[in-house]
């Protein structure tokens, strides 16, 4: 048995200026005003189309994310149907082939060496245990699965436009309602800032609780 914490890989190198360059492009073809591209006209039209709510346009450019965090929060992942995925199947992935047992994502709540922690833990080797029992025994994994709990590690790739991100962190990172998973939160609050530093303008707007927020003179400086 292995307990790990989520994380995230974003899967394509995004050239942030490029991105809004090619917005500020597809944007202008509708009102064929290409003649007023500039140096700095991008970020200012991209701000535009944002703050009116003309953001069919950030449809035109598209990144993925693997996220590696456990079978609860990849059910609420996969809400969002305007984005594509991939996912680890626990149909035909065999955990009884691997050295290390299966992993668990560990709830960041749950305090080490506390009962709280130690009831988890207890039931995460119960569930290997009888998953390894029942692959023994000649089931298939996609039978011996039945046993795992929601916070079996998973794989999964989400890919979406630039609009349906901004629709995904403002729902789950933001969390305006106040109804995003605190382990949803814990995974998307870190990519937002991330994104942030990567692509310019898109994002600002999105905010959350305690967010740290980032000079981009001072980090073109550093």
């Amino acid at each position: 048995m292995e307990a790990i914490t989520p994380y995230w890989i974003i899967l394509d190198k995004i050239d942030g200026q490029a991105v809004l360059n090619k917005i500020e492009l597809v944007a202008r073809t509708c009102y064929k005003s290409e003649d007023k591209i500039k140096e700095g006209s991008a970020a200012k039209l991209v701000a535009a189309l944002i703050k009116s709510n003309h953001e069919a346009m950030l449809e035109h450019f598209s990144f993925s994310v693997k996220f590696i965090c456990d079978r609860g929060i990849s059910h609420e992942i996969v809400r969002h149907r305007l984005a594509s995925y991939a996912q680890e199947s626990q149909r035909y992935c065999n955990y009884g082939n691997n050295d290390g047992g299966i992993t668990f994502i560990l709830p960041f709540y749950l305090k080490y060496r506390t009962p709280e922690f130690d009831a988890w833990k207890a039931s995460c080797k119960a569930a290997e245990e009888s998953y390894m029992k029942m692959i023994d025994l000649g089931m298939k994994p996609q039978e011996a699965r039945a046993v795992l709990p929601n916070c079996t590690k998973t794989e999964i790739v989400m890919t979406a436009n630039l609009r349906e991100w901004r629709n995904f962190f403002k729902l789950r990172a933001a969390d305006a309602t106040g109804a995003a998973h605190p382990q949803m939160k814990q995974l998307t609050q870190p990519l937002l800032t991330e994104l942030k530093s990567i692509i310019p303008v898109v994002f600002d707007d999105i905010t959350y609780p305690g967010e740290k927020v980032v000079n981009k003179d001072e980090q073109e400086e550093s």
